[in-house]
C-alpha cells in the first residue's frame, strides 16, 4: 500500500485557490480513476475534481465552503502497489506551478508584526507600573423574577387548542365568549388586536445558513464591483409597440426556428449601436490602468438559477443572426440553471444585460459585472396610453407598449453624455425595429 497526496492542480489561468463547494466523497469511500469525488469553484466556474487513481480516501482537505489553495493537498488516497510516474510527475508540478504569495500578504504580515509590537510594548508598560487596578463595584444580585401564577382551565374545542398551538398564542391570554368557552372568533379578536392584521403568522426558529459557493462568489464580486467603481444610471423611455409587432410577425413566419423574446432583437439592436460608443463596450484594468475598447461584442446575460446570480457569455453576438441568437441564449440559460455550463461559456464578457423579465419593474441600476465597464437593464414592458402623431399630423392618443431601459456605468471610463447618447441611440433603433434587421 502507498499513500498519494493529490494536490489541488492549476484550474484557469490566474487563479491562486478554489472553494471547495461539494464532497461527493468522505473519508473512508473508496473512490475509482477519474472518478469524480469533489466539485471546487473559482471566480469563473465550479470545476469537478476527478481522481488520478484507485483506492480509498484517508485525509481531505476541508469542509464545504473551505478555500484550498492551488498546489497544496486536496486529498490523500490509499492506493495499491506503486503510484504510476505520470501521475506522480503532474501532481508534483501542480505543486512546483503554485502561485508565490501577493505582496498585499507580505503588507498583511508586516502589518500584523507591527501591531503585535505595540501591543507587546503596551503589556510591557503594564508590567513596569506595579500598581495593581482599581477593584471593580460590587454588583447586585438579580431580584428573583416572580413565578407565574398558575392559569385557570381554558374552556375550548380541540380545534381551537390546535389553531392556537400553531399560531403559538396562549389561550390563557384570550378572553372566552360569555359561556367561558373561547371560540374561533374569539382567537380571531384576540389576533386582530394583538397583530392588526386578524390573523398571524406561525413564529419560525431562525435559521443558519452557511455562505458557500457560487452565493458567496456573487457576494464577493458584488461587494468588490460597489467597493472600486463609482457607478452611475441612466433610464430612458422606450415605445416598443412596433418592435413587438416585428416580434410577433417573426415568430409567426419562423418554422421550425425557435421562437423569439424580445432578447435577441434586444442583443442586436446594442450590438448595431456598439461601435459609435467603443467606450461601452470595454474593460477596465484598474491595476494596470488600462481600459480595453474590444470590437468583438462578447454579450454576459445574467441568469438566474437555483445557485444564484450567473452570468454566461454570448461569444461574439455581433456575428450572429436573430435566430442564432435565440439558440444561444436558450443553450447557455439551459447550462447555467442544470449546472452544465462550461467555464468557457463563463468567460469574456465584454458587456453585460439583465433582465427581470416580466418582473422588471418600471427601472433598474444593476451592478456592473467588473472588469466591464457598463451593463444593460431592459425593464417590464406596460401599456398605456400616450400622444402619437399620426401621418397626418394630428396628434392623438394611443394605447402603446412603453418599456424603461437602464443602463449603469463606470464613471471612471464612462460619462454622462456618452451613457445618454449611446442610450437615445438605441431607443431609435427599437422604436423603428426594421432598422435593426438591415445590414
Amino acid at each position: 500500500m502507498a499513500k498519494f497526496v493529490f494536490n489541488m492542480p492549476d484550474i484557469g489561468e490566474g487563479i491562486a485557490e478554489a472553494e471547495i463547494v461539494q464532497w461527493h466523497k468522505k473519508v473512508g469511500d473508496m473512490v475509482k480513476e477519474d472518478e469524480e469525488f469533489v466539485d471546487m469553484m473559482t471566480d469563473k466556474a465550479t470545476v469537478p475534481m476527478e481522481s488520478p487513481v484507485d483506492g480509498k480516501i484517508l485525509e481531505i482537505a476541508g469542509e464545504e465552503g473551505d478555500m484550498v489553495s492551488i498546489g497544496s493537498m486536496l486529498v490523500v488516497i490509499e492506493v495499491e502497489g506503486e503510484v504510476p510516474e505520470d501521475v506522480a510527475e503532474e501532481n508534483d508540478a501542480a505543486a512546483e506551478a503554485a502561485p508565490a504569495p501577493s505582496p498585499k500578504a507580505d503588507e498583511v504580515e508586516e502589518r500584523i508584526e507591527v501591531e503585535n509590537s505595540d501591543a507587546s510594548d503596551a503589556d510591557d508598560a503594564m508590567a513596569a507600573d506595579p500598581s495593581p487596578p482599581p477593584a471593580p463595584a460590587p454588583t447586585p444580585a438579580p431580584e428573583p423574577e416572580p413565578a407565574p401564577a398558575p392559569s385557570s382551565k381554558v374552556l375550548a374545542t380541540p380545534a381551537v387548542r390546535k389553531r392556537a398551538k400553531d399560531l403559538g398564542v396562549d389561550l390563557a391570554q384570550v378572553k372566552p365568549s360569555e359561556e367561558g368557552r373561547i371560540r374561533h372568533g374569539d382567537l380571531d379578536q384576540f389576533l386582530s388586536y394583538n397583530s392588526g392584521y386578524g390573523a398571524a403568522a406561525k413564529t419560525r426558529e431562525d435559521e443558519e445558513k452557511k455562505v458557500i459557493g457560487m452565493r458567496r462568489r456573487i457576494a464577493e464580486n458584488m461587494a468588490a464591483s460597489k467597493r472600486n467603481i463609482p457607478h452611475f444610471s441612466y433610464v430612458e423611455e422606450c415605445d416598443v409597440t412596433d418592435l413587438e409587432i416585428l416580434r410577433a410577425q417573426l415568430n409567426d413566419a419562423r418554422g421550425e426556428k425557435p421562437k423569439l423574446t424580445i432578447l435577441p432583437l434586444l442583443i442586436t439592436a446594442i450590438c448595431k449601436t456598439l461601435p459609435d460608443f467603443p467606450m461601452i463596450n470595454a474593460r477596465y484594468d484598474d491595476e494596470a490602468g488600462v481600459v480595453t475598447r474590444h470590437g468583438a461584442v462578447n454579450m454576459g446575460m445574467a441568469a438566474q438559477t437555483d445557485a444564484g446570480l450567473m452570468v454566461p457569455v454570448i461569444k461574439n453576438a455581433h456575428a450572429k443572426n436573430l435566430w442564432q441568437l435565440a439558440n444561444e441564449i436558450a443553450r447557455l440559460a439551459d447550462a447555467a440553471r442544470n449546472g452544465t455550463a462550461k467555464k468557457d461559456d463563463m468567460e469574456g464578457g465584454t458587456l453585460t444585460v439583465t433582465s427581470l423579465g416580466p418582473l422588471g419593474g418600471v427601472a433598474t441600476t444593476p451592478v456592473i459585472n467588473r472588469p466591464e465597464v457598463a451593463i444593460i437593464g431592459p425593464n417590464r414592458i406596460i401599456e398605456r396610453p400616450m400622444y402619437v402623431t399620426g401621418p397626418d399630423g394630428v396628434e392623438r392618443i394611443e394605447k402603446r407598449k412603453l418599456m424603461n431601459i437602464s443602463i449603469s456605468c463606470d464613471h471612471r471610463v464612462v460619462d454622462g453624455w456618452d451613457a445618454a447618447s449611446f442610450v437615445q441611440a438605441l431607443k431609435k433603433l427599437l422604436e423603428k425595429p426594421a432598422l435593426i434587421l438591415v445590414d
